[in-house]
Parts: C-alpha cells; sequence; structure tokens
C-alpha cells in the first residue's frame, strides 16, 4: 500500500498549492501572523460589510501576493527552511504594489483613467507581479495564455482578418489592467475577495473536524460491500469531498490514497483504479452547492441568482456520478469483483451517531443558500457552525489554538485562487479592452456553418484546450469568456433574438455551463489530465491509460452538456413536475444504458451491436422529448429481448451439457 509520503509527493508534482516552503522559527511567526490577520480582514469585512470594490480587492490582492512570495520560492531548488531575499523583495513589492491604489484612491477615482507616469510604474510592477505569483501557484498554462491575450491587445492593427483591432499602446493597457474594475480588479478577484474566500474558510475548518476521513468512512459502510465495494467507495467519498473541496487533484491524492489501493488489492488494474478516482474527484467540481468555486463566479458572470444556478446544476452532476457509479459496477460483474465483507467495513449507526454531527454545517449551508442568504452569509454563518459542531463530542472538538490554525489554513488555501483569479482578470481585460469574445464567438459560428451541433463540438475542443492545466476558478473565467459567447449567439439566432439584446437565463447558462462542463473534463481528458495523471501516479499505472479509462467512465459529461443546451429542461427551464419526473427516470434509465455500451457489459459481455443499440438507446433516453424517449426504449427493450434469448439458449446448452454427462456416469456404471 502506497504511504502518506508518496501522496504528498503526487500532490507536489501535479498541485501547485502543496508546494510552499516550511518554514521555522520568525519566518513561520511572520507567516502565521499575517495569514491570520488576512483571515481576520476578510471575516471583518464579511461581518461589518464589504468595503469599495477596489479597496477591497486591492487589500485582498496585497495579502495574497506577500504571502505567496514568501511560501513558494522562485526557484523549486531554492532552500525551503528560509526565505530567499530575492523572494523577500517580491514580497514587499507584492503588498505595496496593490496598495498604491488604496493610498491614492481619492486621487484616482477623480483622474478618471488618466493615469500619470507613478500610475504606470506601478501597474506595470503590479502586473509582473500577478504574473510571477500565477507562475508558482497556478503553473505555466495560465501565465502563457494570459501573455498571449497581452500581445494580442498590443498587436491589434498589425492582426490580419477578422481577429484585428484597432489595438491599444502600452500605457492605456497597463491603466486598463491595473486601474479599472475591468482587469486584475474585475469580477473574477472580486469574488475570491467576498464569497470564495470565506468558503474555503469554511472548508478548512470542516477538514480540521475530520469530515474527509468521516465521508471516507460512510461511503465505506454504505457501498464498500456491494460489487466492486472500493470502486464505489472512490466515487461516493469523492463526491461528498467535493462539496468542500477546491481542487480535483488534491481531491483525488486525499481519498485516492485510501481508495486507489483498496480498488488494486481487490483485483482491478491501476489505470482503472486510478481512472476511477480522478473522475469522481473531477466530478466534485460539477456538484452543488460550491461547484469549485465556479457558481459564485457564474452568478456574477451570468447575473443569475447563485441560488438558481446550484439548482440548475444538480441534475446534470447527479448524472454525471450515476455514469461513473454505473461504469464502476459493470466492470466489477465483468471482472467477478466482490466487495468487502461486512465485518471489515464499519457500521453506519456507529459512524452517524459518533461523528453525523459533522454535517449540520453542510446541511445549514444549503438551507441558507436555497433560503436566499447571500453566498457570503451562508459561507460566514456555516463557518462559525463548524467550529460549534465540532464541539458537540469530544473526539471532534477543536481547542482555540485549533481555531486561530484555521484561520492560517483557510489564508493558505486561498492563495491559489488569488494567483488564478487576478491572472483570469488579466485575461478578462483584454477581451474587455479588444471585444475578442464576440470575435470568437463569430469566428466559431461561421467555422460551424451556423449550426448548432457543430457550433457545440467546436466549443467543446476549444474549452477542452483551454482547460488544461489550468485550476477550477480559473478554468471557468477562460472558457466562460472565450467559448461561451459562441453558444450565445446560435442559440439567440435559432430563437430570433436580436443581435445587441440581452439573451434569457434559458440561453446564457446553458451556454456558460456547457464551457464550464468541458473546461473541467479536461482534467480527466488526455493529453493533459491532470486528475487522471495523479491518479496514475498512486496506482503506479500508466498515465495515457489512465486518462483513456477515466475519460470512458466521464462519458456521461460529454453526452449531458450537448443535451441541456439543445433543450434546457434538464436545467429546469420550463419544466413542470410531472415532466421532471419523467425526464429523471428516463435520463436515469438513458445513462446506465450508455454505461452499459461503453463498457461492454451487461449480465454477460456484449457483442459490438448490443453496445452500439444500448448506447444509441441510452442517448435516444436522455435527451428530452416524447419521441425519442419511445425509440430509445423501443431500442433498449429489444436488447434487453435479444441478451435474455441468449442467456435461455446458454443455460439450455449448459443444462443439455450437464445431462449428458449424467447419461455418461450411468452409462459407465452399467458397463461396469
Amino acid at each position: 500500500m502506497e504511504t502518506v509520503t508518496d501522496s504528498q509527493d503526487i500532490l507536489k508534482k501535479f498541485d501547485k498549492e502543496a508546494d510552499y516552503r516550511s518554514l521555522k522559527g520568525f519566518g513561520a511567526k511572520l507567516i502565521s501572523a499575517l495569514a491570520i490577520s488576512f483571515a481576520v480582514f476578510q471575516l471583518y469585512t464579511a461581518i461589518f460589510g464589504v468595503l469599495d470594490a477596489m479597496i477591497q480587492r486591492s487589500v485582498h490582492l496585497s495579502f495574497g501576493l506577500c504571502l505567496i512570495f514568501l511560501l513558494y520560492p522562485t526557484k523549486k531548488s531554492w532552500a525551503r527552511d528560509r526565505i530567499h531575499p530575492i523572494d523577500a523583495v517580491l514580497a514587499v513589492l507584492g503588498a505595496l504594489a496593490p496598495l498604491y491604489i488604496v493610498a491614492f484612491y481619492k486621487e484616482l477615482v477623480q483622474r478618471a483613467g488618466m493615469t500619470t507616469t507613478f500610475d504606470i510604474v506601478a501597474g506595470i510592477i503590479g502586473l509582473l507581479l500577478v504574473l510571477e505569483a500565477a507562475r508558482r501557484v497556478v503553473g505555466i498554462p495560465m501565465v502563457v495564455i494570459a501573455l498571449v491575450f497581452i500581445a494580442y491587445a498590443l498587436a491589434g492593427p498589425y492582426i490580419p482578418g477578422r481577429l484585428a483591432h484597432r489595438g491599444a499602446d502600452f500605457s492605456t493597457l497597463v491603466g486598463h489592467l491595473f486601474f479599472t474594475t475591468e482587469g486584475i480588479f474585475g469580477i473574477p478577484i472580486g469574488v475570491s475577495s467576498t464569497f470564495i474566500f470565506l468558503f474555503i474558510l469554511f472548508g478548512a475548518y470542516l477538514e480540521r473536524t475530520g469530515l474527509g476521513q468521516f465521508f471516507i468512512d460512510l461511503a465505506n459502510a454504505v457501498a464498500g460491500w456491494t460489487a466492486g465495494g472500493p470502486a464505489k467507495v472512490a466515487v461516493l467519498s469523492s463526491g461528498l469531498m467535493g462539496t468542500v473541496s477546491g481542487s480535483s487533484v488534491a481531491n483525488v491524492v486525499g481519498t485516492g490514497s485510501f481508495t486507489i489501493p483498496m480498488m488494486k488489492k481487490l483485483g482491478y488494474k491501476g489505470e482503472f483504479a486510478g481512472a476511477v478516482e480522478a473522475t469522481a474527484s473531477t466530478g466534485g467540481q460539477l456538484m452543488p452547492p460550491i461547484m469549485g468555486a465556479a457558481a459564485f463566479l457564474m452568478a456574477e458572470f451570468t447575473s443569475i441568482p447563485y441560488s438558481r444556478i446550484i439548482a440548475a446544476a444538480a441534475i446534470p452532476a447527479l448524472l454525471y456520478y450515476l455514469g461513473v457509479w454505473a461504469g464502476v459496477h459493470f466492470e466489477a460483474r465483468r471482472l467477478g469483483l466482490r466487495g468487502l465483507s461486512r465485518e471489515e467495513l464499519p457500521k453506519l449507526k456507529t459512524i452517524m451517531l459518533e461523528r453525523g454531527h459533522l454535517m449540520i454545517p453542510l446541511v445549514v449551508i444549503v438551507y441558507l443558500l436555497v433560503s436566499g442568504y447571500t453566498p457570503m452569509k451562508a459561507a460566514l454563518w456555516a463557518t462559525v457552525l463548524s467550529i460549534l459542531a465540532s464541539w458537540l463530542r469530544k473526539a471532534t472538538r477543536m481547542k482555540p489554538i485549533e481555531i486561530i490554525r484555521g484561520l492560517e489554513a483557510g489564508s493558505r488555501s486561498a492563495l491559489g485562487i488569488i494567483a488564478a483569479t487576478a491572472c483570469a482578470g488579466v485575461i478578462i481585460g483584454v477581451v474587455t479592452l479588444t471585444g475578442l469574445g464576440l470575435k470568437l464567438g463569430s469566428l466559431l459560428v461561421d467555422l460551424a456553418h451556423g449550426q448548432l451541433l457543430p457550433t457545440l463540438f467546436f466549443t467543446m475542443v476549444t474549452s477542452i484546450v483551454l482547460g488544461m492545466g489550468v485550476p477550477t476558478t480559473a478554468n471557468y473565467v477562460i472558457t466562460s469568456t472565450i467559448t461561451a459567447p459562441a453558444i450565445v449567439i446560435i442559440l439567440s439566432k435559432i430563437a430570433g433574438i436580436d443581435t445587441g439584446v440581452v439573451a434569457p437565463a434559458a440561453i446564457i447558462l446553458p451556454a456558460h455551463m456547457f464551457a464550464f462542463y468541458f473546461g473541467i473534463i479536461a482534467d480527466v481528458t488526455p493529453p493533459v489530465a491532470l486528475a487522471a495523471f495523479a491518479g496514475a501516479g498512486i496506482a503506479k499505472a500508466n498515465p495515457l491509460k489512465t486518462g483513456l479509462n477515466a475519460s470512458k467512465l466521464a462519458i456521461a459529461a460529454f453526452l449531458v452538456p450537448y443535451i441541456f443546451v439543445m433543450n434546457p429542461q434538464m436545467l429546469l427551464f420550463n419544466v413542470t413536475a410531472p415532466g421532471l419526473i419523467w425526464m429523471l427516470v428516463t435520463s436515469i434509465i438513458g445513462i446506465l444504458a450508455l454505461a452499459a455500451g461503453v463498457n461492454g457489459f451487461f449480465k454477460t459481455n456484449m457483442s459490438w451491436y448490443e453496445r452500439v443499440a444500448s448506447a444509441a438507446g441510452g442517448i435516444m433516453l436522455v435527451y428530452p422529448g416524447i419521441s425519442t424517449d419511445l425509440i430509445g426504449a423501443a431500442i433498449l427493450l429489444l436488447v434487453f429481448y435479444i441478451k435474455n434469448i441468449k442467456l435461455i439458449v446458454k443455460a439450455k446448452k449448459i443444462q443439455g451439457c450437464e445431462r449428458l454427462e449424467k447419461l455418461i456416469k450411468e452409462s459407465n456404471v452399467d458397463a461396469k
């Protein structure tokens, strides 16, 4: 079985958030003081009111950049037990550059976009520091994308074709990116400085209560005894962890270090075991209520209430996990793998009695969000409640020092989000300055000749490419900015909505959800499937084969977004109660049939034509519509009939062979 050290090494390889320094003495105290102060500032503004947008976001970024440069070394080869002088200087500059806006806020407002030489110098320093912070925490791909966008903004007049624009001089670009709410201090970091930080802090306290181990034990008690039990435990526990986790890779290592060795021990191949954990962990970013913090950004970008977004995301997320669960089940039945014995597993009653109270904050936060509380207030109350809930049992009780350490842990966990959202602001700033989003959207639509399905396909490919190696929050910012407009354009044309008129939520939300889904699925789609590669590292398996297995398990995620764009009933638009029930029943059957076809097993191994028919019938049932449901049901009934006929014929052959053997034995006895 892999050790904890192995898992930590794998996490460091794929997740930049685990790559910070381990300091002692004064350095450690300095980091703790800054991190705790950061959390206190966020809690203060959540309780007593958020400051003006630019000031709130500037202070937020100031804390973030300072901590990033103190914790993450410029080079991996530098010593981890002390702060390098270069990083110390960068930390000071990282703290001061955003505070320049706070110090000269009134003057900047009065000048209304007219920048001075000092402004430009401060802006250049701030911009470079944001890109460097993103390189250290998020990774090279994000920085490369941002630099390409900056180059595009500067080279506008020299670009041929429809992507050309009038261009921007360097000082104008810097002023737009650093001194307005359209660039670095735009919506992404605005959401980070309010909602997201508090949810990360909430997750940090939940983790300290032992909720992660509770989820694993709960999943074991519920599903560990079934066919392929450990694999189903991975699906269930990773889905539960997804409600509080913001990283698919961290989720893989957190639960995978336990579930992957169990799956291999049971008989699953390493490539499949790693794929199960990767697919389940990636799905956590699609699961309400947090959705890797993208739900908050989606609410801001689309002006659709947060509660409406998580309600719309519920059915697609459940279908995704049902597809993964079914794939695991069929693979277990095909290999003849049984679950663990009841004696080896924890008792559900015991778990709930001893640690069931740890779920109280999760239940409450969902209730508050659905009841209309702002995400900030809901996260604030849930954080307080997580501490109080831990005191209900001695075994889970947090001591005062642990509460303080929770503040530090929350601030550290937020650094990846801060770097990603600040860097994503550069991309958004260029898009708003040049109009690139609509240009690319129009190009994709023209490339598809105005047809919906080709537009969705090109958007899917673009979103997967843009999402490779990029964390959830930044992933959504990039894909929604670049690819979602194409879907909005084509759906608006189909609906007869004139260009320039704001599209309704039934068009905007499916477009954003589509881009978001395929950006996230990049984590399990080769060639750059970080979650799958992390799972392969734990399983000591081939990364490419693990990625291919993960893509196969995530088949629902490649189908469902097409369905909810073409028919938004799946996102609960214009659907009645009977229609909703019918859609759920047909979709569930359809996903099960699709999983059976993809995995090639239902009761027994399936022939190629049975697999094709099963997958086709499943797709028909998932797509909302009476005619398609009837066709899909007819196809599946035919497949079911053929399978049963084959089983009956096989059984009769076996019975005939058994009778023949019996007659031969009897004749031998008579002869003797």
